[in-house]
């Protein structure tokens, strides 16, 4: 029999963390978040003192995996209920200029390869802004998951099918990660 595997996540000062049934809810200065762990079965999460402990029954592989990404997870919503996280996304083109409108809680995309109907994708969560500065798209929120998905749906949304990618080069692409204007990930060229 293998012995438990777990980690710790030290709370700072300004946030305060609540588990309870294995939902664990964040709230700081920036943000309040709240994510569900009971698909996790085998983890089990308390507060000791001043940091969060996610014990695991044993320290096989699979168990080890599960509670990295769990600590990850509240790691992330830590650093998300202090500060925003944002994606930045440049509109390429090589002939017909792209619009990008932003509405309630959908992105159109209009005038892609000279199309006539627009192109849609969707803003996942509530608190997650998206704005068009010029030829960037700026999407930005505390949630990471919110941001990284929304950004995904815009890129999937200019995606070209059944044309050479080397030609057809159309689209809006991902080139710089940041928290709280900290570059975390950046397109080398």
């Amino acid at each position: 029999m293998s012995e438990a595997y777990e980690k710790s996540i030290n709370i700072t000062d300004n946030v305060s963390v609540e588990v309870k049934n294995k939902i664990v809810k964040v709230k700081g200065p920036h943000a309040e978040l709240t994510r569900d762990f009971n698909h996790a079965m085998r983890v089990e999460l308390k507060i000791d003192g001043n940091s969060i402990l996610i014990r695991g029954d044993n320290s096989r592989k699979k168990i080890k995996a599960l509670v990295g990404t769990i600590y990850s997870h509240i790691n992330n919503m830590i650093k998300g209920s202090l500060g925003d996280f944002k994606v930045i996304l440049k509109i390429v083109y090589a002939h017909f200029p792209i619009n990008v409108k932003v509405e309630k809680n959908l992105i159109f995309i209009e005038n892609f390869l000279g199309e006539r109907r627009h192109r849609t994708a969707k803003i996942i969560g509530k608190s997650t802004k998206v704005e068009v500065v010029g030829d960037d798209v700026i999407v930005s929120g505390p949630n990471i998951e919110y941001v990284t998905q929304t950004a995904a749906n815009i890129t999937k949304a200019t995606k070209i099918k059944n044309k050479d990618p080397r030609i057809f080069q159309d689209g809006i692409y991902k080139y710089k990660k940041l928290y709280n204007d900290n570059i975390i990930w950046e397109l080398k060229i």
